[in-house]
Order: C-alpha cells, then sequence, then structure tokens
C-alpha cells in the first residue's frame, strides 16, 4: 500500500478569549448603577444643614463655666519688724514663702456676639474676655524664715508672721500681673479654646476647621 501523501489540513484555531473590557463590562455597569442609587439616596435623605456651628461651640463650654488655663509658682520674698518696750527691743523677719497663683477664663460669658463663623473658609473667630487672676495661695508650710533681733517673744513673732504673709499675698498679685506671665497665660488660653472648639465643630461634620482667637483690646482675628 502506497502511503497517502495529501497534506492534512491544519486543525482550525481555538476560539480567542473575550477581551478582558468586554467580560468587565457587566462588573462596571453594576457598580455605576450602585454608585448612582448611592448618590440619589445621599440626596434624598441628607439633612439640609448639619446645624449652626456657633450653637455647636457653645456646647462644648456649657459643663466648664471657669476654666484654668495656667498656673504660676512664685516665691515672693518680704520683710517685716516689730519694735517694743518704746523702741529698745527691736526684731526683723525675712520670709521667702512659695505661692501659686491660677489664671482663668470664664466661659460663661462667652457667647454668640463673642463669635463668628465664616463659611467660606471654616474658621471661626472667638473674642475672650480679660483673664482673671486668682487669690495667691500661699504654702506656709514650705516657708522659709530669718530672723533676726537680741530677742524676739511669741507675741513679735506672730505679729511678723502675720505681716509678712500678708506682704507675700500683695506681692505675689503683683508679680502675677507680670506681663511675661499674663502673656504667657494668654498663649495657654488660647490654645485651649482652639482645641476645645476644633474638635467637636469636625466631629459634627464641618471637617478640618481653623479657630482663631483673640482677647479683648488685640488686633481682630477675621
Amino acid at each position: 500500500m502506497e502511503p497517502d501523501l495529501t497534506p492534512s489540513r491544519p486543525a482550525a484555531p481555538a476560539a480567542a478569549p473575550a477581551p478582558a473590557r468586554a467580560s468587565a463590562l457587566p462588573w462596571l455597569l453594576f457598580v455605576g448603577a450602585l454608585a448612582i442609587a448611592a448618590f440619589l439616596a445621599w440626596k434624598l435623605w441628607r439633612p439640609a444643614d448639619i446645624g449652626d456651628p456657633l450653637a455647636t461651640s457653645l456646647v462644648a463650654f456649657e459643663k466648664q463655666n471657669t476654666l484654668t488655663v495656667f498656673s504660676a509658682q512664685l516665691a515672693p520674698v518680704v520683710s517685716s519688724d516689730d519694735a517694743r518696750l518704746f523702741g529698745l527691743v527691736k526684731a526683723k523677719q525675712v520670709a521667702v514663702i512659695p505661692a501659686r497663683v491660677d489664671y482663668t477664663l470664664d466661659l460663661s460669658g462667652i457667647g454668640r456676639e463673642r463669635m463668628r463663623w465664616n463659611s467660606e473658609t471654616k474658621t471661626l473667630a472667638v473674642r475672650l474676655p480679660p483673664l482673671a487672676v486668682s487669690r495667691p495661695n500661699l504654702d506656709e508650710a514650705r516657708a522659709q524664715y530669718l530672723r533676726e533681733g537680741v530677742w524676739i517673744g511669741r507675741e513679735a513673732q506672730d505679729k511678723l508672721t502675720r505681716d509678712n504673709t500678708r506682704l507675700a499675698e500683695r506681692l505675689a498679685v503683683e508679680q502675677a500681673a507680670n506681663p511675661v506671665l499674663m502673656n504667657l497665660a494668654r498663649g495657654a488660653a488660647k490654645d485651649a479654646i482652639r482645641q476645645n472648639l476644633a474638635i467637636p465643630l469636625q466631629v459634627a461634620g464641618y471637617g478640618d476647621v481653623k479657630v482663631v482667637v483673640a482677647f479683648d483690646g488685640e488686633p481682630t482675628p477675621m
């Protein structure tokens, strides 16, 4: 038998896979429809307004009538004299009495009239009332005394101590009003107010807001 020399036809090529674009088309249509549905639902159910930013800010102050923003540790050095028996018996006492002074802010005095909201720049401007300086808290348990005199009786010693206490309190008030300490206290107050107001506004949905703070008498922040 002679071999069959008729050339054989090549097998038909397998069908090419469908383009990836065609296979992804149903998914794109589904995602697009889902996005449209979500947008329509948001338009239908979203609130017309997320609220009043000033009211949101005032709520942040409701539970804090007074805010202590800064404390200063002072050490007044004072002296007093005492004379008895027609000036024949003299005594002197020098005292160093540690004292603490608190700088506070009256939040109850901050109303809507002290706030302004710029919706375009998302900026809240707040004007603060003056800081209040507390009465010095003298730590007489840690006081140091230096006494001079040939003889200091009990009554003379008590009088010297009372006089020095009164003088230390008065001097501490003067030291607390030092411009350097006042500027530090104002800076701490501004930082505290920025933090106390920025976070509630962000949580309320106002996004990345800016809070600018100034005290009465300072340039207008906005």
